[in-house]
């Protein structure tokens, strides 16, 4: 576990760097530089850009992390060359139908925001991007080398996002170049991954691809299933109120979204080096340390997941006093979404289990249903509800879907990932929101923000240090106190 320790601490710390770019972004300079309509548009086009990705990559970076490890030195130049070439099979025909179709995809999709139409290819270009920077970045994973893929994904597109709408704001670049600029941002990243993954191993192109094939191309184009049930799961809501309401609406709902995603940061960084561990465990048939990371995973996830959804409720009516009035409405969607990214953190390594094992089609016909279900589930709710809808139709499906992976892990696999000790979080976070929840200060809302939180977690970590809940969380904490202590 030491490796996914170290990295999983350089990736979060990584993370939350990124996340408070983002955090800038999207609280304070995108509320107050842009208009909520052209913010909106920002989302609309990264959200739908996101749904693309695991189309436009035919399934190849989840085919690089399960199949690399079994892979002799002598095929391993041919099984690179199927996976640089697989995401073509659908890029090519898909950039085919969209410029032979681009004012009927434009019609459909400007119905309620005629500002939409004028950038489809810009969201097009972001989900090719982000399709090839998940191969290259799946490439530095199946060598353990996450942390330079982890600050491209986190911090660069952010921080440049910063700059760019400073210089908006400064009027040194227009509107129009913006959002150019901000597509070639994901560009960019993508060909720095690109160079970073060579650097680790450049392949040769050799068209002499591995004897499973077949097995390699259809697990990929079955992970599109799971990527974009995955993706509809988490992006489908911003992009179908985009049918409803008007691009405001998309833009405080995708400031509320934002504020809830915070909650799985630490989650999302130690997934970068415990899904190719949980690949490698299940090709060789290491039920023992699967169980283990499964519970360890688990736990970590729990543990951070959890205190960020305590600090999150605790401090957002703070937290929305320093923003535009007309973003605050959005308590409802935070606690909502915010549960579901606890229970998903809850999880752990629970979608590489499956997604990994020879049961990967009973989760994607799985998933599949639910996805389905949560665009029902839209359409039903947006129209009565608004944005609070679009939340209750995610809740509701990515609940009961987390809910059928866990049951279905237990009966297959006999494991479960909650022990003792997570109900021990669980009771700890439980006493600290009661005895915090009254508690207000007389402060700037920053200052009340940073007393309270520093507050709240100086406590929770006390009681984890104390009873020794989590041997990962009191071995860094002791290490810590030792250093600091002469």
């Amino acid at each position: 576990m030491g490796i996914v320790l170290k990295q999983t601490v350089t990736n979060t710390i990584t993370t939350f760097i990124g996340f408070g770019f983002g955090a800038l972004n999207t609280l304070f300079l995108y509320t107050n530089i842009l208009e909520p309509a052209y913010y909106g548009l920002v989302t609309f086009i990264l959200a739908s850009g996101a749904i693309l990705m695991p189309i436009m990559s035919a399934g190849a970076h989840n085919s690089m992390v399960k199949f690399y490890s079994a892979q002799d030195d002598k095929d391993k130049n041919g099984f690179l060359t199927l996976i640089l070439l697989a995401p073509l099979m659908i890029i090519l025909p898909l950039t085919l139908l969209v410029w032979l179709f681009y004012d009927n995809i434009g019609d459909f999709l400007s119905m309620q925001n005629s500002l939409v139409k004028d950038y489809i290819w810009y969201l097009f270009l972001v989900g090719l991007s982000l399709a090839y920077f998940e191969v290259f970045y799946a490439w530095g994973k199946v060598h353990l080398k996450s942390v330079f893929g982890n600050f491209l994904k986190e911090v660069f597109a952010r921080v440049c996002a910063t700059v760019l709408l400073v210089l908006l704001y400064l009027e040194i670049i227009s509107l129009d170049f913006f959002y150019q600029a901000l597509v070639g941002v994901y560009l960019l990243r993508t060909l720095m991954m690109k160079l970073y993954a060579y650097s680790l191993q450049r392949p040769v192109l050799n068209f002499n691809f591995p004897k499973e094939t077949k097995q390699i191309l259809g697990y990929g184009l079955l992970m599109v299933l799971g990527g974009s049930v995955a993706l509809i799961l988490l992006e489908i809501d911003k992009v179908m109120i985009n049918q409803f309401r008007t691009l405001d609406q998309v833009a405080y709902y995708g400031v509320a979204i934002y504020i809830a995603t915070s909650i799985i940061v630490p989650t999302r960084a130690m997934h970068q080096i415990t899904y190719p561990m949980t690949a490698s465990y299940l090709n060789y048939g290491n039920t023992f340390e699967l169980e283990n990371l499964y519970k360890k995973t688990s736990l970590t996830s729990f543990i951070a997941s959890g205190i960020l959804f305590v600090l999150i409720v605790l401090n957002l009516n703070d937290l929305y006093l320093m923003i535009p009035e007309e973003y605050r409405d959005g308590f409802f969607i935070v606690f909502l979404i915010g549960l579901a990214k606890v229970f998903d953190s809850l999880l752990g390594n629970i979608t590489a289990i499956l997604y990994y094992s020879k049961y990967y089609k009973w989760v994607l016909t799985v998933g599949i249903c639910f996805a389905l279900a949560t665009i029902l589930l839209n359409l039903w709710l947006i129209p009565i509800y608004g944005i609070e809808g679009a939340a209750m139709a995610s809740f509701i499906a990515i609940f009961l879907f987390n809910l059928s992976k866990l049951i279905f892990v237990k009966l297959k696999f006999g494991m479960l990932p909650m022990t003792a000790a997570t109900f021990k979080v669980f009771a700890t976070l439980l006493l600290i929101g009661a005895l915090f929840g009254m508690l207000q200060f007389p402060f700037h809302p920053l200052v009340n923000i940073g007393l309270k939180s520093a507050l709240v977690i100086a406590m929770y970590l006390g009681i984890l240090f104390r009873f020794n809940i989590s041997e990962e969380v009191s071995g860094v904490l002791a290490k810590w106190l030792k250093r600091k202590t002469p």
